[in-house]
């Protein structure tokens, strides 16, 4: 069993900063990719930022220059640094991890999401 927590949600005004953690923790043999999404009431969930096993990062464009994501092999963990913080960046935001379990499973996991509000 395999479960993700994150933190670091909250308000902030607009252009501060906040550092979203996700933590996974159960049977973890490895960690593939590690993701960023956030999705609006009514909306589709987007990519916000994504880190290979091997540390290549990608970012939406929305995102690119204020957005640093990084990750902790060891921790199993992955952040996601937030600087210059616009009020359309307020939503929910989830970490999806790839995980295998043992030798012959990989799934996907997603965190249970994390508020984000910044006000103008």
């Amino acid at each position: 069993q395999v479960q993700l927590v994150e933190s670091g949600g909250g308000l902030v005004q607009a252009g501060g900063s906040l550092r979203l953690s996700c933590a996974a923790s159960g049977t973890i043999v490895s960690i593939n990719g590690m993701n960023w999404y956030r999705q609006a009431p009514g909306k589709q969930r987007e990519l916000v930022a994504g880190i290979s096993s091997g540390g290549t990062t990608n970012y939406a464009d929305f995102v690119k220059g204020r957005f640093t994501i990084s990750r902790d092999n060891a921790k199993y963990t992955v952040y996601l640094q937030m600087n210059s913080l616009k009020p359309e960046d307020t939503t929910v935001y989830y970490c999806k991890m790839v995980i295998r379990s043992s030798r012959y499973t990989i799934d996907a996991y997603w965190g249970q999401g994390t508020q984000v509000t910044v006000s103008s």
